[in-house]
């Protein structure tokens, strides 16, 4: 089994926003649309991983207009849940994309996926100042990849609720116990500190469905460039972003 490949995860119940990723976000689509329109461009076999909760009968219909396969498993050990995706679907070696980050940026996923490729790496992502990993951060634009033996090692070693719940914490927090490497982020956004593009309540789905509005009719296919341009032309909404990040701390 060394095959690559995407685990989407997606549910309905989150805390501060429940059924955040299903609502209508940009002409009638839902961010979990636009995710999936996004992984199928990625260039490899791509599974949405959801839970057995009733509730996300509706992630899994989506999925299904999108033709991407499904796996549902634990609601709050997403750990297994994505260990038994990847055995299920022959995956070795996983790209993780979170469903509550609309602007996941396609280049940056493309380059993950081609360094991971030819990687030994247990864990591989983007960083940013103070060697931060990119999944601690508020900026939602990138994934992380990890290896399955990498997932089993952790869930042997660990029964901690939270490393159960955050699927790589275990791995990147312990770089004596695994291979843990980073790839710089873009010089763009290396230093920045306000920008939340991360979506987790009412306040960041208001926000953010206005900037993805704005910016994808000025430039259909846009990426990090284009994001950070627009908002450093609209202080306003930094302002605001700032304000979300103060009371959402990660």
């Amino acid at each position: 089994m060394t095959q690559l490949g995407i685990i989407l995860q997606a549910r309905t119940g989150s805390t501060r926003m429940p059924e955040k990723v299903i609502l209508p976000f940009y002409q009638e689509k839902s961010i979990l649309d636009l995710l999936l329109e996004k992984v199928k461009k990625a260039g490899v076999p791509a599974v949405l991983a959801t839970t057995i909760t009733p509730s996300d009968d509706r992630i899994c219909a989506l999925a299904n207009k999108h033709d991407v396969p499904v796996f549902r498993g634990s609601e709050n050990d997403v750990l297994d849940r994505f260990i038994q995706a990847a055995r299920l679907f022959g995956l070795s070696k996983i790209i993780r994309v979170c469903a509550d980050n609309p602007f996941l940026d396609l280049a940056g996923m493309q380059t993950l996926i081609a360094e991971f490729e030819k990687s030994d790496a247990d864990y591989l992502s983007f960083h940013l100042a103070g060697n931060k990993p990119s999944i601690l951060t508020h900026f939602g634009f990138w994934t992380e990849a990890v290896r399955l033996e990498a997932l089993e090692k952790a869930q042997q070693l660990t029964s901690e609720k939270l490393y159960h719940e955050h699927v790589t914490n275990f791995i990147y927090g312990n770089p004596n116990l695994f291979k843990v490497q980073f790839i710089p982020a873009d010089p763009l956004v290396f230093s920045r500190t306000d920008i939340r593009m991360t979506l987790d309540t009412p306040e960041d789905f208001e926000i953010q469905q206005k900037i993805f509005a704005t910016i994808i009719k000025e430039k259909p296919n846009f990426g990090i460039p284009e994001i950070i341009s627009w908002l450093d032309q609209h202080p306003e909404i930094l302002v605001m972003m700032k304000k979300e990040i103060c009371r959402n701390q990660k």
